[in-house]
C-alpha cells in the first residue's frame, strides 16, 4: 500500500510559462473535417430557408417564388472553397455534408409521402 504524502505548493518561479491551448490554430485534420461537414449541413438547411424568408419579407409571394431559384448562386461559395488550395480540404467535407444532408432529407421526405399515400387508401 502506497502512502500519500502531502504535496508542497509550487513556487511561482518554478512554474514555466502558461500557454493557452492552441490545437485549433494548427490545421488539425479532424477539426477541419468536422467543421466542414457540419458547415455543409447548415448550408443546405439554413441558406435556402433564410433566403426564402428574406424574399418573402421584402417581396410579394409571386415575385419571391419566381426569384427563389437564385439561391443557387450561393453555391459559388463552396465551389470557391474547392478552388483555393488552403481551403480545399474544408470544401471537400463541406460538399460531403451538403450531399449527405440533401440525400437524407430527400429520402425521409419520399418515405413520408409514400407512407402517407399508403395510409390514405
Amino acid at each position: 500500500m502506497r502512502h500519500m504524502t502531502k504535496q508542497e505548493p509550487i513556487a511561482p518561479d518554478q512554474v514555466g510559462p502558461v500557454h493557452a491551448p492552441d490545437w485549433w490554430h494548427r490545421d488539425h485534420p479532424t477539426f477541419t473535417a468536422l467543421t466542414g461537414f457540419f458547415s455543409g449541413m447548415l448550408f443546405v438547411t439554413a441558406v435556402p430557408g433564410g433566403f426564402a424568408a428574406i424574399l418573402r419579407l421584402l417581396l410579394p409571394f409571386e415575385t419571391a417564388e419566381k426569384l427563389f431559384p437564385l439561391v443557387a448562386i450561393t453555391l459559388v461559395v463552396p465551389a470557391g472553397l474547392l478552388v483555393y488550395r488552403p481551403t480545399r480540404r474544408f470544401g471537400k467535407y463541406m460538399w460531403f455534408g451538403m450531399a449527405l444532408t440533401a440525400l437524407v432529407v430527400l429520402g425521409v421526405a419520399s418515405l413520408v409521402v409514400y407512407f402517407m399515400l399508403q395510409l390514405d387508401r
